[in-house]
């Protein structure tokens, strides 16, 4: 490799060894979060490199180290689909982790994408600031969020050009874009960089250029970019494949 590998990066040998890294960080940040306030708020991404950090979060030793009763899961992005459509996020993580999870069902909070889009986005705001209590003009600070990136730089459903990019005061967005080109929700970039811990996770040859780009910060344009924690801490989980362009 000619680039050296920035602060907060760790290259994993496979990606089996990635999806243990990431469901370790989320052992550690639940307890953490629940020994500093008493809760922990974490959002979870789509696509299928989460998938199986998702399956491992419930099995032993991890299931029996994290504080379900205090844990509150969100979802950074989804696509308007009901949970049964195999494009759900939230269906996906279902099948994966919530089902075999002893998470108080109140303390799920999917995306309504079976709503109208920009219906859903409301609803999704409201449940936001119903579940940080939050007052006027106030942002959700979650403990973590988990983010993936695609090809294109996109991010949570944050895609180039989008003039989602520039929101400035709204929580969740509905948006089209993307591949496929649907209607989304996602959570905007004011909420993501509120955020306490920021993890983006990579697997695989074809993120490789686009990982480059963003840790080189090389274009501008790519969505991935803009997130930048104003308080937080961003961490980057990736394996060899993915940094194989570094």
């Amino acid at each position: 490799m000619g680039f050296s590998i920035p602060r907060g990066v760790s290259v994993l040998e496979s990606s089996g060894d990635l999806a243990r890294h990431g469901a370790d960080f989320f052992v550690k940040t639940a307890k953490n979060s629940v020994q500093r306030k008493g809760m922990f708020f974490v959002a979870l991404s789509g696509g299928s490199t989460p998938r199986a950090m998702h399956r491992l979060l419930t099995q032993e030793p991890r299931r029996s180290n994290i504080p379900w009763d205090q844990t509150h899961v969100f979802w950074v992005d989804e696509r308007c689909v009901p949970a049964s459509d195999p494009a759900s996020n939230f269906g996906a993580a279902t099948r994966d982790f919530v089902d075999q999870a002893p998470i108080p069902p109140n303390q799920v909070h999917p995306m309504p994408g079976e709503m109208e889009p920009e219906a859903g986005a409301l609803k999704y705001q409201d449940d936001l600031v119903h579940s940080f209590q939050l007052g006027e003009g106030m942002l959700p600070v979650f403990d973590l969020i988990f983010l993936g990136i695609g090809t294109d730089g996109h991010t949570a459903s944050l895609f180039p050009g989008h003039r989602a990019l520039k929101e400035g005061k709204r929580m969740v967005l509905a948006v089209k874009g993307g591949n496929p080109d649907v209607n989304r929700l996602t959570l905007t970039l004011p909420v993501i960089n509120n955020a306490r811990e920021i993890v983006f996770l990579a697997s695989g040859k074809e993120k490789a250029p686009v990982v480059k780009a963003v840790l080189n910060e090389t274009d501008e344009t790519l969505p991935a970019l803009r997130v930048k924690p104003h308080k937080g801490r961003l961490s980057w989980l990736m394996d060899k494949d993915a940094a194989s362009e570094l």
